[in-house]
């Protein structure tokens, strides 16, 4: 008799579930909801880098996705076994006593700081700024070592500080905050008991400054320093964290009555997309996994006897099974990848949305086919366009910072820039630059990697531009001298939930075992072109002119090297 488990994957636009049949991996069903309220941009502010999601969105998500994927299978509620949830992250949320989130309660539903405060939110850099300050110099332990020895405003402590000394109401309402992977774990389990909950080693490890060395999170006199808010919030949080492979709980009555599946069905103790998308991707020693969608996130497994007690500076974190119980997980990233070529898109598409649509010429049919065809072709066009530009020609320089840095050296307060425009400069130019800097921004994080005595022999490509983009990929592969593996999976994130599923209800005995019968094989592998390294190395170091102009200037409050 066959057996299934669910992996269900939350996005920043939308949440996919995949069902897999665990004999063989195949994926039987997908389902993908497109969140409604975000789509609206409701509760966001982009000019203020204010990013906020309403956890209806991902409620209502998650039933109509795993709805989704039995009816499409048809396969048996009852054979279900296991289900495991990643998020993005960090992506804090303030619930009440019994793990309620604030935003469904009276008096918060349209109150922008009682959502959930989304990855990409970088309202909070005064108080990163504040907690690298006080780490550096308070005398005591520098809880930030293992965050790669320096915080960002896109993680939890500095989060929560930001909302509640903009909201009293909120600051007094919120009995404890959750990351969004605990949250949804937490809301469909049947043991309501938020103290004994078990959180996910993964988020607060790489985003709490969570280490065992240290007893668990940061010490109540720490916190207290920042606020004394946090000092009180420490005690109702948590010691102890757990791997994706462990159970959080079973499926409880109402959600599996809601769903279609029964009470047998275990919950897998939440995570993180970019980790679970490296197990869907079969990660190894020594090689690297890109995630690569609006952002990127990097992941890489070291042994502990290679990584020891060294820590690596700059990065995102290191963590003891945050992405394979048994070896130490390390992330870094980049803050907009995708997100930046979106940004071109949508400045060159002016006149089009402005005019050309709004044009009383055109018929409403009219407009609505050349849209599609417009958002059909707009990327492709212009890389068609660029990769025919010779590395010859006067390129622009660009740099990837339009949402900040996220690594090396966390620092969201740099922004973007573009230099050696002329009046040849086209948009296939600009385009070309967008694609080089991209691709620069993730050699500097193999770099730094390389340059902390971490191996990388390969790099495993996921996501939506790395399947759709050949050129992006060739270049990257040009970039970083070392060949590409591109996952067929569409879906690596949820797939690798699916497989800390898998084991967490004990039909694999471990990770490893779980992904080389359910994770994903491969469809391309892009190798590195001998005649256009050494002119990509020339553009490199022009690259790094310009961010060492950029970084230069701006005023930084506090920066740990």
């Amino acid at each position: 008799m066959s057996t299934y488990v669910i992996g269900l994957d939350y996005g920043t636009d939308s949440v996919r579930a995949v069902l897999l049949d665990t004999k063989n991996g195949d994926e039987l069903a997908s389902s993908v909801y497109w969140y409604p309220r975000w789509k609206e941009r409701q509760f966001c502010d982009a000019s203020s880098n204010r990013f906020r999601q309403h956890p209806l969105d991902h409620i209502e998500g998650l039933e109509e996705t795993i709805k989704g994927v039995i009816a499409k299978s048809k396969v048996n509620g009852g054979d279900v076994k296991g289900i495991c949830i990643d998020t993005t992250g960090s992506s804090p949320v303030p619930v009440s006593k019994d793990g309620t989130p604030l935003a469904l309660q009276e008096g918060f539903k349209d109150n922008p700081n009682a959502m959930m405060v989304l990855w990409k939110d970088h309202t909070a850099i005064e108080e990163a700024n504040e907690i690298n300050e006080l780490a550096e110099n308070w005398g005591g332990e520098n809880y930030t070592k293992y965050e790669g020895g320096i915080y960002s405003s896109e993680w939890f402590w500095a989060k929560i500080a930001h909302i509640i000394r903009e909201d009293e109401n909120v600051k007094n309402s919120a009995y404890t905050w959750m990351e969004h992977c605990d949250l949804m774990t937490y809301h469909i389990i049947d043991n309501q008991d938020l103290e004994g909950f078990k959180r996910s080693r993964c988020a607060a490890g790489h985003k709490a400054m969570w280490h065992e060395s240290w007893g668990g999170l940061p010490s109540e006199d720490f916190l207290n320093r920042l606020d004394p808010y946090l000092g009180e919030l420490r005690g109702r949080l948590y010691n102890e964290t757990y791997t994706s492979d462990e159970v959080a709980g079973n499926l409880s009555k109402e959600w599996a009555d809601k769903l279609g599946l029964t009470t047998d069905c275990v919950v897998a103790v939440g995570t993180f997309d970019a980790h679970s998308g490296a197990v869907g991707a079969k990660i190894d020693e020594h090689t690297l996994v890109r995630v690569m969608g609006t952002s990127t996130c990097d992941i890489i497994v070291s042994s502990k006897e290679v990584i020891a007690d060294k820590t690596v500076r700059g990065i995102c974190g290191q963590v003891d099974g945050s992405v394979i119980p048994g070896f130490i997980g390390l992330e870094a990233g980049q803050s907009a990848f995708g997100d930046l070529l979106a940004w071109l898109k949508d400045v060159l598409s002016w006149p089009v949305d402005n005019l050309v649509l709004n044009s009383e010429i055109l018929s409403s049919e009219q407009k609505e086919n050349l849209k599609a065809e417009i958002e059909k072709n707009f990327i492709r066009k212009l890389s068609e366009q660029a990769e025919e530009i010779e590395l010859s020609e006067s390129i622009p320089i660009a740099l990837d910072w339009i949402n900040g840095r996220r690594t090396p050296d966390a620092n969201q307060e740099l922004k973007s820039a573009i230099s050696n425009l002329s009046l040849g400069t086209r948009a296939p130019h600009i385009f070309k630059a967008l694609v080089n800097a991209i691709c620069f921004g993730s050699k500097e994080i193999v770099d730094r990697f390389e340059q902390e005595g971490v191996r990388i022999d390969s790099v495993i490509g996921i996501g939506g531009v790395a399947r759709k983009s050949p050129f992006i990929m060739q270049t990257l592969a040009n970039v970083l001298k070392k060949p590409i593996k591109v996952a067929k999976s569409d879906e690596a994130p949820a797939l690798g939930a699916a497989i800390y599923a898998s084991v967490a209800a004990g039909i694999f005995p471990n990770v490893i075992e779980a992904s080389k019968t359910l994770g994903s094989d491969f469809e391309a592998e892009y190798h590195p072109e001998d005649a256009k390294i050494s002119k990509y190395e020339n553009l490199m170091k022009a690259y790094q002119d310009l961010s060492s102009f950029v970084d230069s200037k701006t005023d930084r409050k506090s920066l740990n090297n």
